[in-house]
């Protein structure tokens, strides 16, 4: 089946490729970088006392990997056909997999062409980052990110960990995030008040944190996403440092797209430090780095 390797090599484009699957009377997008590969059907070993989304295990080349059920997530029916497949992802430094109806193309966009979510996605509105139009289609990113870290309660793990973090005078220091995520904005800015960060402004994407630097900025430091609609953050990040006034501005990515394979993107255009989804200790020790 496919198996990723026709990824953008360029960081800073302002460009991703997609994988475009269906499932029930909805047509989802997700990221490249996040899919291994796709695949037929496996057995499945079920696993008790789990979510109604999680079907249960399955074994791939001697991994075994736990399976997400699209249909139960978004509350739609679903007959098993010859059409199902499995895209088996990778993010956070982990892999699962989801079950999708059907699996159609690559197509390769344009930040700047999603929008945020608007009636299309009606009811599941939580779990997606974004739409895009694409000739006669309209596509919903879908967030699996959230899906993936709230299964699996990490997200509540996140949280207990930002809570041993030592509280230090930290009040007088700027901090700029970049996150299109309510989930994780909540948590960032939960962790960072709760460590002494009181000095934080947000931005719901790369293109609305490029115009307010553009203007004039006194911010000490500046944590982006990647995945972002209108401006990724690895584009946001290659305008600032195109921009004598920001050369030498500390700026961490925190992202799920951080691994050994796609690490040189960040290196690329100059970011002093990438961090894992959702090492939330991590990120703070980092930020205490390039401003205390």
């Amino acid at each position: 089946m496919y198996n990723q390797h026709d990824i953008l090599l360029e960081a800073g484009t302002n460009e991703l490729e997609i994988v475009i699957f269906h499932c029930g009377p909805y047509t989802f997008g997700i990221n490249v970088m996040k899919v291994r590969e796709i695949i037929t059907p496996l057995p499945l070993t079920p696993l008790p006392g789990t979510p109604p989304a999680v079907k249960g295990l399955i074994e791939l080349r001697g991994e075994v990997m736990t399976v997400i059920d699209l249909p139960t997530v978004i509350g739609v029916s679903h007959e098993e056909t010859s059409e199902d497949r499995l895209i088996v992802c990778e993010f956070n430094g982990e892999k699962s997999v989801l079950r999708v109806d059907s699996v159609t193309e690559i197509r390769r966009i344009s930040w700047e062409d999603i929008d945020t979510p608007n009636d299309l996605a009606r009811g599941i509105e939580g779990l997606t980052n974004g739409v895009v139009k694409t000739g006669d289609k309209m596509i919903i990113l879908l967030d699996y990110e959230k899906i993936a870290l709230e299964l699996s309660r990490k997200d509540i793990f996140a949280r207990e960990e930002s809570k041993r973090v030592t509280p230090r005078n930290r009040s007088k220091k700027i901090i700029w995030v970049a996150e299109d995520s309510e989930m994780l904005r909540t948590l960032l800015v939960e962790t960072l008040e709760e460590s002494g960060y009181h000095g934080i402004r947000f931005f719901f994407n790369g293109k609305e944190a490029l115009d307010a630097f553009e203007e004039g900025s006194d911010c000490d430091l500046l944590i982006t996403d990647i995945e972002m609609p209108k401006m990724d953050g690895l584009t946001l990040s290659k305008r600032l440092r195109e921009d004598v006034r920001y050369k030498t501005l500390p700026i961490i990515v925190f992202s799920s797209l951080i691994s050994d394979d796609l690490r040189h993107k960040g290196d690329s255009v100059g970011v002093n430090a990438q961090i894992t989804k959702p090492e939330i200790g991590k990120l703070i020790e980092t930020v205490d780095l390039h401003v205390l």
